[in-house]
């Protein structure tokens, strides 16, 4: 028996045994991580291969040269990850589903054994992601459907790079090897802000390190105005989602949160419209915008990113050193959760206002 089939094995027998999830699920969970198993080829042997198209050689030996300075410069697992290629023949890995209650930005949670309770739920079939999200929308719940171009197994498989991830370009290559493999170096149960948030630190600090000492002047001077963009798109979704959050927790009537939800979204796409002109008719953002961002859009970002600049405020007081980062992160997760945020928020309190006093205007966090 291949490692890999007893592992996926061993995993179904945990989540059948638990009655956390339909049998239905996990069969569809099953099948999609045995596909990706089957499908993976040594990369050695794609670059090998007379079919290999010159655009995947190069992007596979660029994700060599990704894995080895992850390993060597960032501290993170040396495993066989992303020594394996797999085309999928379709555009994404997985189809991901959050929602949320009309009326409140707390997504509904999924709850597994193994990788806890979970912020959004996963579907290797867009079709079957397609029925979940007009099951959750027919409760009268926002729902937020996207595609995942890569994930992480955690460690219980050896990750291979997937087609959905080779089509990018370098700086968002590089930046989803980086996050994907920050969660098999640290992942805690219940709490999927911490793990994204602290994934997504990893990435940014890895990719400016790598941009740094591999970049190209190209590479180096689009970055800023990239980080300006996700800043200023950043600012404006956390403007809406603190009016939302006001609104929600007002006395007000259903009825008037309704309305007041309705006014905010479209002020929403008014300053999303302002800010396209303002970068030249930029559309890399336009699908928050179709028809306009709801309670889901919003916590699936405060999930990402709303912890981010407290990672790497405790990144940067340690002297941007990644071995003495996990160390520290990894005490933070041994607190219960509440500790968990007070320490996160005194951090964040802390960058802010070193920033203030500094007059600092370096990016600290990035949008999707």
């Amino acid at each position: 028996m291949a490692a890999w089939l007893g592992r996926l094995l061993g995993l179904l027998f945990c989540l059948g045994v638990t009655g956390c999830a339909s049998v239905a699920f996990v069969g569809q969970a099953a099948t999609g991580q045995a596909e990706v198993m089957n499908k993976a080829r040594a990369i050695d042997e794609v670059l090998a291969d007379p079919a290999t198209t010159p655009e995947t050689a190069n992007k596979l030996r660029l994700a060599q040269r990704l894995r080895e300075f992850a390993i060597r410069e960032l501290k993170l697992p040396d495993n066989a990850s992303y020594t394996r290629y797999a085309d999928l023949g379709r555009p994404y890995a997985l189809w991901n589903i959050v929602s949320t209650p009309p009326l409140s930005l707390k997504p509904q949670e999924s709850c597994f054994p193994i990788a806890g309770c979970l912020s959004y739920r996963g579907y290797y079939s867009e079709a079957e992601a397609q029925q979940y999200a007009e099951s959750r929308k027919a409760l009268g719940e926002d729902v937020f459907l996207y595609g995942v171009p890569a994930y992480s197994t955690l460690g219980w498989f050896s990750d291979p790079l997937l087609n959905t991830t080779l089509r990018y370009d370098k700086a968002v290559l590089a930046r989803l090897i980086f996050h994907e493999l920050a969660h098999q170096q640290l992942y805690i149960k219940d709490d999927s802000g911490f793990n994204e948030a602290f994934a997504t630190a990893v990435e940014l600090e890895g990719y400016e390190r790598w941009l740094a000492q591999e970049g190209d002047a190209a590479a180096r001077e689009a970055y800023p105005r990239a980080e300006q963009r996700r800043q200023a798109f950043r600012r404006l979704m956390e403007q809406g989602r603190a009016l939302l959050e006001a609104v929600y927790a007002s006395e007000q009537a259903d009825d008037a949160k309704h309305a007041a939800k309705v006014e905010i979204q479209a002020e929403l796409e008014r300053g999303y419209q302002a800010l396209k002109a303002e970068w030249g008719g930029y559309l890399g953002y336009d699908a928050w915008f179709q028809p306009h961002p709801n309670n889901a859009h919003m916590a699936s970002l405060a999930t990402y990113h709303e912890k981010v600049p407290a990672f790497r405020a405790l990144f940067r007081q340690l002297g941007g050193d990644f071995s003495a980062f996990y160390l520290a992160v990894r005490q933070l997760a041994e607190k219960n959760r509440a500790a968990r945020d007070e320490a996160l928020a005194a951090l964040r309190s802390a960058a802010v206002i070193g920033e203030t006093q500094h007059g600092a205007t370096t990016p600290s966090t990035a949008a999707p």
